[in-house]
């Protein structure tokens, strides 16, 4: 399962605990692969609760690699390449 931008907006408290409880189910009987903008110690924010927070962690990050991807958005590198290419075709 693959869960895209966690954090992109902050959940309610019975959304945190739901998405927890979601995750508990899979611990270490499947794999589950989270998105997000947000580092871990922000997590927090995102679930409204450091103890869900502290708890969801906990279970992702046991026997997981984590990668960090540093750069532009894939999105919007296409996106300014496409209007410079544009520009410089215009002048």
């Amino acid at each position: 399962m693959i869960i895209d931008e966690v954090g992109y907006l902050p959940l309610d408290i019975e959304s945190a605990n739901m998405l927890f409880q979601l995750i508990s189910k899979r611990y270490e009987k499947t794999c589950t692969i989270i998105t997000t903008n947000k580092p871990f110690s922000k997590w927090n924010e995102i679930f409204g609760d450091v103890t869900v927070a502290s708890a969801i962690l906990d279970r992702l990050l046991h026997h997981s690699h984590v990668i960090n991807i540093t750069g532009r958005s894939y999105r919007i590198k296409g996106k300014i390449k496409e209007v410079e290419t544009k520009v410089n075709q215009v002048t």
